[in-house]
């Protein structure tokens, strides 16, 4: 840390306050993805407290994804800006707004434009990809699970808010409920966004060398490779939303019942922690690229073992195996950008590659549906699924061609 008279105090990459500011972040993260997780607890409330049909009660949460992914970009070029910071404090009051108004909703559209356009575009959103975007910013040498670490937010959240937002519902009824978490955000969060305060040195760019990444030539122009990002993180999604939304209704098929799905899918989820860690470590050593390449091809293979195996034991199996493959692919993608883009950038081009992934998640649960009514089974959602991650990995590899046709040339 600088101590130059009059210059401002600068922490190093991977300080201790690094760690203890990536713990923070870790939080906020946890409690602000309770965004994207209310509407899928609260569906069949709204079903009944609205009358509308389950296609119905499903628009709330394809709402709230779309704007969470157009809120995170915004988000993010805020950040670039002004900081993490402020973003975080903007996200933060309109997230417990979005629920307090929400619970007072007195129509369907009325709840809808609660979750959507405070809960989701901004609220929710600066607690994903521009979090990401700065942790980034404070880590060198562990930047790979750092990334990692603070990206498993949204599944901690996953598996904390769900069974006490329900509690809650059941206890107080939905709209207490709503009011409660709010209050308990804006209360949680702003003291844990107060210690982000400080914004990190970012050093010059370095001059090219065998190290430097494809996107420093010509020919692979920023636009482009940012283009190639966003569809390979759709691409990927799209194939991991497969079983994770339609894991509960392929049992039911099955006759195993929905709630050996939902059991599968906490196995999961869980898995997807542990992967996410794991390819952390990983990636501090092979780096995003590489990690990005080793995750989708494991992933593709746990799509293809569902095909074969739909035996009670070998679901459980494979769908622990999916979690382990997929959980580190959507950090590798933070990790990329920051290889082959100015840190100056980093909030809002990792906030639209991050976002990409959420967009893929919201098509690839409807396009699985959707093959799932034209054809009665789910073979076809799950080969769709497949044919997404092999033009995942097409990127990829073309990404690693295009590397080692660089490193020759500056060699």
């Amino acid at each position: 840390m600088s101590h130059l008279p009059g210059a401002r105090a600068i922490e190093a990459p991977d300080s201790r306050y690094a760690w203890l500011r990536l713990l923070a972040a870790l939080a906020i993260a946890t409690i602000g993805g309770i965004g994207l997780w209310s509407a899928v607890v609260i569906l069949p409330t709204i079903e009944l407290e609205f009358g509308v049909g389950r296609g119905g009660a499903s628009l709330p949460y394809t709402a709230t994804m779309i704007g969470f992914a157009a809120g995170g970009v915004m988000m993010g070029r805020l950040a670039d800006r002004r900081g993490i910071m402020v973003p975080l404090l903007l996200g933060t009051c309109l997230l417990g707004t979005g629920f307090v108004a929400a619970s007072f909703a007195q129509s369907y559209w009325q709840f809808i434009i609660a979750q959507a356009l405070l809960i989701g575009m901004l609220g929710s959103s600066a607690t994903f990809g521009p979090l990401v975007a700065d942790v980034s910013l404070w880590f060198q040498r562990k930047r790979g699970i750092a990334i990692a670490i603070v990206a498993s937010g949204n599944y901690l959240a996953g598996a904390i808010w769900p069974p006490l937002l329900q509690q809650a519902i059941t206890s107080f009824g939905w709209r207490h409920a709503y009011a409660g978490i709010g209050i308990v955000c804006v209360v949680t969060m702003l003291p844990l966004v107060l210690l982000l305060r400080r914004r990190p040195h970012i050093e010059p760019a370095p001059a090219l060398s065998a190290d430097t990444p494809a996107s420093a030539l010509p020919s692979t122009t920023p636009p482009f490779l940012q283009g190639l990002l966003l569809f390979a993180g759709i691409a990927c999604c799209v194939a991991m939303s497969m079983p994770q939304v339609h894991m509960i209704a392929y049992c039911g098929d099955l006759g195993y019942g929905a709630a050996r799905g939902a059991e599968m899918l906490s196995i999961m989820l869980f898995m997807g922690v542990v992967s996410r860690l794991v390819s952390g470590l990983i990636a501090d050593r092979i780096g995003g690229l590489g990690t990005l390449i080793l995750g989708s091809t494991l992933q593709c293979l746990a799509l293809i073992f569902y095909l074969p195996f739909d035996g009670l034991t070998s679901l459980y199996i494979v769908s622990a195996l999916f979690g382990l493959s997929q959980g580190g692919i959507v950090p590798s993608y933070a990790l990329i950008v920051r290889d082959y883009f100015p840190a100056r950038q980093a909030g809002m081009r990792v906030s639209m590659v991050l976002m990409a992934t959420v967009v893929g998640m919201a098509l690839g649960g409807w396009l699985s549906g959707a093959i799932y009514d034209l054809t009665g089974s789910y073979d076809a959602a799950f080969l769709n699924g497949i044919a997404w991650n092999l033009a995942n990995m097409a990127v990829a590899l073309w990404l690693l061609l295009r590397r080692a046709q660089m490193q020759r040339v500056l060699a």
